[in-house]
């Protein structure tokens, strides 16, 4: 299966990026770059859906961190939602859910506190 992310606009502001397929060594360079891309605009709230995400790997779990970190840097946040199955199961065991407060049952993770 390909990757793909899409930028789709969010309501009340900040971007979100539209996972599908597999995030892995070859395609982790196409999130980083879409990140690097919004952290250049201004961009400083970052939503990541991963509804259709059907893999990711440790390297896109390391884009996953390297993206809050440059969010963080800028006074904002990268957050995750819609993850499932495998994938869900990764950011779980890895505590990266804790880390990027992972909720799966919030529909927009904006809404919740970013402190």
């Amino acid at each position: 299966m390909t990757f793909s992310v899409s930028y789709v606009e969010r309501d009340g502001g900040g971007a979100c990026l539209r996972l599908a397929g597999e995030l892995d060594l070859s395609t982790a360079p196409e999130l980083s770059a879409a990140i690097d891309g919004l952290t250049a605009d201004g961009e400083t709230r970052v939503l990541l859906d991963l509804t259709d995400l059907t893999f990711c790997d440790s390297t896109g779990m390391a884009v996953f961190v390297r993206g809050d970190n440059q969010a963080a840097a800028a006074g904002g946040w990268l957050r995750l939602t819609g993850a499932n199955g495998r994938v869900e199961r990764v950011l779980r065991v890895t505590g990266l859910a804790e880390v990027l407060r992972y909720e799966p049952e919030s529909v927009d993770p904006a809404s919740r506190s970013a402190s």
